[in-house]
């Protein structure tokens, strides 16, 4: 027996803001959208998704799971994401080659190099 990834559910003081961020920021669609929860994916029959669900309170403290990003231009992806409303933040770690960057409701993310190293 086996499990397939279905999706990944974040909690968000406002789950449509938050959704259409990152469905702008990974090239997503909105796949459904409903009082309670709205979810992106690549396309509509393509798993994993990530669903947005309301928080009752903000972030508070580290995310223990995150997302990291592989652009094709670390640097432009950076900056385009910045534009779009992330900030960089400080996780504690030095002499890293990814970026570390927050959405507008403070979760972390990474942007790292091209290729796969």
């Amino acid at each position: 027996m086996s499990s397939a990834w279905e999706s990944l559910t974040v909690d968000a003081r406002d789950p449509a803001r938050l959704a259409r961020w990152w469905a702008e920021a990974l090239g997503y669609q909105v796949v459904t959208e409903r009082p309670g929860e709205v979810e992106i994916r690549q396309a509509p029959d393509r798993s994993p998704g990530i669903v947005f669900v309301p928080a009752a309170r903000g972030k508070d403290g580290r995310n223990r799971l995150h997302l990291d990003l592989r652009p094709d231009d670390q640097e432009a992806e950076v900056e385009r994401l910045v534009d779009m409303g992330a900030r960089h933040v400080d996780v504690g770690r030095r002499d890293v080659t990814w970026t570390t960057l927050a959405d507008p409701e403070g979760n972390e993310f990474c942007v790292l190099r091209p290729g796969g190293g």
